[in-house]
């Protein structure tokens, strides 16, 4: 039990490094014969966004300086290079990406062709310009989803809501009512705002996320056998109102990485998918681990619970002062 609750404490206190697993954006766009644009982000408060360099492919050189700007939490990058002949099976890359444990989705949209959407990653951190993928919708599909299940993975903001709920709430079922007022909440604002309909300041939303995890470990600690409080009364109430506020957060990741302007409702569904499949395999693992705990050691558990509980209120609350600095 030791040795599994140091394995679980680890893997939260790995999360202070979330802001290195948001994924970088290198677009590629022909303007003529031998011209192209190039945008490069990725967050500024990364290794990637910071130090990294686009490999360009071999046949293709930079023509002007970068011009370098801030969108929101992103440095971008842009700017023209030459490029003799086609890029087909040329190599293009991001250095620095192999340091990191984020990945980085490449557009490349030439004029004599249909969009070619690539994916790079650590230990893949150049990779062919295949032009002759014709399966763009399912590779569409295919990053997006990867991408999603990625972000709720890896973005330990949201994975530590999810735990938290699952730590809450005791039996299967309130803990489905509970995500599952999750996902709809925040498949609502995530559309929403990805689609323009509505917007909010994405540093104070980041803050109130914190919040959100904060106010579940308290509730974890503060509770009691056969006394219900709110949150164990009404799960899927505050499941969902907090949910809205994270289905921003997921936008503004998805507001990171850029939708590919042929494809969009494609990959908006397909970054949801990835999300609801990452947040379900959040869960599953972390119920058989509750499980095996409650059949080896059941004395255990409010321990473990309880030790989480202070180390992921610890932890969001590090995030909540760093989102307000």
């Amino acid at each position: 039990m030791r040795r599994l609750l140091a394995l679980l404490l680890w893997v939260v206190s790995a999360a202070v490094f979330a802001d290195e697993l948001r994924p970088a954006y290198i677009q590629l766009d022909q303007l003529d014969d031998s011209s192209w644009e190039l945008v490069w982000q990725a967050s500024a408060r990364s290794t990637i966004g910071r130090d990294g360099q686009v490999v360009l492919p071999e046949n293709c050189n930079m023509i002007s300086e970068p011009l370098v700007s801030m969108q929101a939490d992103n440095v971008r990058r842009s700017a023209q290079i030459n490029c003799e002949g086609s890029l087909a099976g040329k190599l293009i890359g991001l250095s620095g990406l192999e340091f990191t444990n984020t990945d980085a989705l490449v557009r490349i949209a030439p004029l004599d062709h249909e969009l070619i959407t690539l994916r790079l990653s650590s230990d893949k951190t150049q990779t062919a310009i295949d032009y002759s993928t014709t399966g763009v919708i399912s590779n569409v599909a295919l990053t997006y989803t990867i991408i999603g299940v990625e972000h709720i993975v890896f973005g330990f903001d949201h994975l530590l809501f999810v735990l938290a709920l699952v730590l809450l709430l005791k039996g299967w079922r309130p803990i489905a009512w509970a995500v599952t007022a999750f996902t709809v909440s925040h498949s609502i604002t995530l559309v929403g705002t990805t689609l323009g309909i509505m917007a909010l300041p994405q540093r104070p939303v980041e803050a109130i996320i914190a919040l959100s995890i904060i106010f579940l470990a308290a509730e974890i600690i503060k509770s009691k056998p056969n006394q219900y409080r709110l949150s164990e009364q009404q799960p899927w109430l505050v499941a969902f109102l907090f949910g809205l506020l994270h289905g921003f957060g997921f936008a503004g990741a998805l507001a990171d990485i850029g939708l590919p302007k042929d494809d969009r409702v494609l990959a908006l569904f397909s970054f949801n998918v990835g999300v609801e499949l990452g947040q379900l395999a959040i869960v599953a693992i972390a119920l058989i681990i509750i499980a095996g705990i409650r059949r080896v050691a059941p004395q255990t558990l409010r321990g473990i619970n309880l030790a989480l509980a202070y180390a992921i209120g610890t932890l969001a609350t590090y995030w909540f002062v760093e989102r307000l600095v």
